[in-house]
């Protein structure tokens, strides 16, 4: 008597092939689910394997055969692990693995797999969904729990290329979840005429936020020539913003560095930024009020002690990534590493996120091996052209830069630098800084700018 499972296979071929496993498709689309689920239940946080053997009810064991897609799994299984992800298991989404005498004769190169998603550019903020994105897991926390207390000031500080934007948008959706309004100012989308005049920026400044908000602008119903542009913005947020929304406002400042060339606009804006914090400790109206600003530099323009928002608030920096962290955005990118090699890539651009993620995003497509990135000639700095290039521009515009960077590159011990050059090279992620004194930051800055300051 033919014995028939739930597929119409004889006997035999069910002892041949038990079981069935994920699809491609399939893989996607339960990777797609578990990214947003740990999004929007698990502030972005990956689940471990123990946490999605208690969501879905599986052992540990089969969930890590579900998602190696290796060996077979029954079919009820994997409807349970759909089920508890919002999903429902289609016919397109499992297969039979397949048994030794069935497997096809693969070519002498045999590349690896591709990941569940592709790793994307890097660029810019990473993706709030994207698996490519590593977290601090003490700050973004930290920052996650501090944006739900009256009144907050975060002051997220760290070179440009670190993160900040990505940290930004995160915790701005974290105030999403709350149902918290939420608004993101990027002070470099504002056109230079904007900076000319204390009161046309501050006019920016909150018409900007009014239609982020989406309220109709009311600025000429409380400004006032009188009070002048400080108290009128400080009314107008008061008397309007603060009283037509309910709910708690998240507002994320990034770029404020950009303020510093101009010292007289940057000294009133910041002066009106800690009278905010401050009145948040008092009145109950500023309270809804939560302030995330973001930085690259340390703070080389004069400002008063008693007005500046830079020695308030709860400070963040972004450190960068140890070996470990570099070693999980491998296996991410699914590379099978030796500790010596994440160790030289680390080294080597001195655990900067973007120039890894770079590195590996072209080591992904097979654009490069490791050994090649290691081996980045004078000549041919390869896949960190452009950035070096663009840095070497943005010097030689500065000459002042210049000739600090090339004393650096050339010294064997940190140099003593002036104040605003020294927090300049830091800003641009070239310098780590002790104080004034300035040692180059990794090693393709060190052989870089060695041979093209000598």
């Amino acid at each position: 008597m033919i014995f028939q499972n739930d597929f119409g296979r004889d006997q035999r071929k069910h002892r041949r092939k038990r079981g069935v496993i994920l699809t491609t498709q399939g893989s996607q689309k339960l990777f797609a689910a578990r990214s947003q689920t740990e999004l929007e239940e698990n502030s972005g946080k990956r689940y471990t394997l123990e946490a999605m053997s208690d969501r879905t009810g599986l052992s540990v064991d089969t969930i890590m055969k579900v998602l190696k897609c290796e060996s077979g799994v029954d079919k009820q299984s994997l409807k349970s692990f759909f089920q508890a992800f919002g999903l429902k298991l289609e016919k397109d989404d499992y297969d039979f693995p397949q048994s030794q005498g069935d497997q096809v004769p693969q070519p002498p190169f045999n590349p690896k797999p591709p990941p569940e998603v592709p790793p994307e550019f890097p660029e810019g903020q990473v993706p709030l969904n994207s698996l490519f994105y590593l977290e601090r897991p003490l700050i973004d926390t930290k920052c996650y729990e501090l944006i739900l207390q009256p009144g907050v000031l975060l002051r997220i500080k760290a070179p440009r290329r670190m993160g900040k934007s990505s940290l930004i948008a995160r915790i701005i959706h974290q105030g999403d979840l709350q149902k918290y309004k939420t608004v993101y100012v990027r002070f470099y989308m504002a056109e230079k005429a904007v900076f000319q005049s204390l009161d046309t920026f501050l006019q920016w400044f909150c018409a900007s936020i009014t239609v982020e908000l989406g309220l109709p602008k009311r600025l000429g119903d409380y400004w006032d020539e009188l009070f002048g542009s400080n108290i009128s913005c400080k009314i107008y947020f008061e008397q309007y913003l603060l009283q037509q929304i309910a709910e708690p406002i998240v507002l994320g400042l990034d770029d404020v560095d950009c303020l510093f060339q101009y010292p007289n606009l940057a000294d009133e804006f910041f002066g009106l930024l800690r009278t905010w914090h401050e009145e948040g400790k008092n009145r109950q109206i500023w309270q809804k009020l939560r302030l995330v600003v973001a930085h690259s530099a340390e703070v080389y323009i004069p400002l008063n002690i008693n007005r500046s928002p830079f020695n308030v608030g709860v400070p963040i920096e972004l450190p960068p990534f140890t070996q470990e962290q570099v070693q999980d955005l491998c296996q991410r990118h699914k590379l099978d590493w030796s500790n010596q090699k994440v160790k030289a890539l680390t080294e080597l651009v001195g655990g900067n996120p973007y120039l890894i993620r770079l590195a590996l995003y072209h080591i992904y497509h097979q654009r490069v091996t490791l050994e090649q990135v290691l081996q980045t000639s004078l000549t041919s700095p390869g896949i960190y052209s452009d950035r070096l290039q663009a840095q070497l521009m943005s010097l030689e515009q500065e000459p002042e830069l210049l000739l600090a960077l090339s004393q650096v590159v050339n010294s064997q011990t940190p140099v003593e630098l002036e104040l605003v050059t020294a927090c300049k090279l830091q800003s641009m992620g070239l310098v780590h800084l002790q104080g004034n004194k300035a040692s180059v930051s990794c090693k393709l800055y060190l052989n870089y700018f060695r041979d093209r300051l000598s």
